[in-house]
């Protein structure tokens, strides 16, 4: 029987998130795996896959912060926000003097109102934007609140009319880089895109826990499903009396552990359940054991 946990995979470039998971179940030898948190196929990195029962984890993993390297390209427009699409806008960026780039990047620092790019999943009518972009349609897609914890410029590179903007950002769940690398270039008003990206981290899972495809078809490394609750949620170790209670997804009284899932572990550490306190009770989000 496969081992429940997860496999934190190095996305190579050029393979969808769809791709990974599909190698990946032929590599675990099941059917039930999932992506955390799509990455595009330009992107690299850090893509978090669930096997069997951490299918259910997924969802709450993908609301965690991540961290990403890029490189925006200033002076060039492109119908996608990155180097996979078409250029559809020249605009010298020459003017652009680094402190003009450092006030740019500040004012999309912080809580900020973002634009998805008209190229991405998001539904619009039940349909996802990406196809009705491709089939010619203007999206609308509604302004978003997201956070940027972190926009750290790395290096700037000039070339004529062109600046590369190598940077490191840290941000919310939601957040597209490609859109920061858009929304700069119209600051500027020389145009961007996003030519370079490399997820780094997704909550706690970095790159050092990260294996190629190339390693994993010789070695299948599965963190086993307890460690990764433990690595990315409070841990809650109950009774046995309270184990039995979540067990059968039943309520306990709340632990004062905060907002968002809590991992609960039975008095063996084995993992039971993922809860969220409400009020006075903690309520079960998923269990584990049966």
């Amino acid at each position: 029987m496969t081992t429940s946990g997860l496999v934190i995979v190095d996305k190579p470039a050029d393979w969808t998130s769809h791709d990974v998971v599909g190698k990946m179940r032929r590599l675990a030898r099941t059917r039930r795996v999932g992506h955390a948190g799509t990455l595009d196929p330009m992107a690299t990195g850090v893509l978090v896959v669930g096997v069997e029962k951490a299918t259910r984890l997924l969802g709450h993993l993908a609301l965690t912060e991540k961290q990403y390297d890029a490189t925006i390209r200033l002076g060039q427009t492109t119908n996608t926000d990155d180097a996979e699409g078409e250029i559809t806008a020249s605009a010298s960026a020459a003017h652009a003097t680094d402190a003009m780039i450092m006030d740019g990047i500040a004012a999309l620092t912080g809580p900020i109102s973002q634009v998805p790019p008209q190229v991405s999943a998001i539904k619009v009518n039940g349909e996802r934007a990406y196809k009705m972009a491709r089939k010619g349609e203007e999206v609308e897609l509604k302004a978003r609140p997201v956070t940027v914890h972190a926009f750290e410029v790395t290096g700037i590179r000039r070339d004529g009319d062109l600046i590369d903007v190598d940077a490191s950002v840290t941000c919310s769940s939601g957040t597209y880089i490609r859109a920061l690398a858009r929304d700069l270039g119209a600051a500027l008003g020389s145009g961007g895109h996003l030519t370079y990206l490399r997820r780094t981290r997704v909550g706690p899972y970095d790159l050092s826990m990260a294996r190629t495809i190339d390693q994993l078809a010789e070695n299948v490394e599965i963190l086993p499903i307890g460690d990764a609750v433990a690595a990315a949620f409070p841990r809650r170790d109950v009774t046995a009396d309270d184990a039995r209670k979540v067990t059968h997804g039943g309520r306990l009284p709340a632990a004062g552990l905060g907002p968002g899932p809590v991992g609960v572990f039975a008095p063996d550490g084995t993992l039971l359940a993922l809860v969220e306190e409400q009020g006075h009770a903690a309520k079960p989000l998923a269990v584990f054991v049966s």
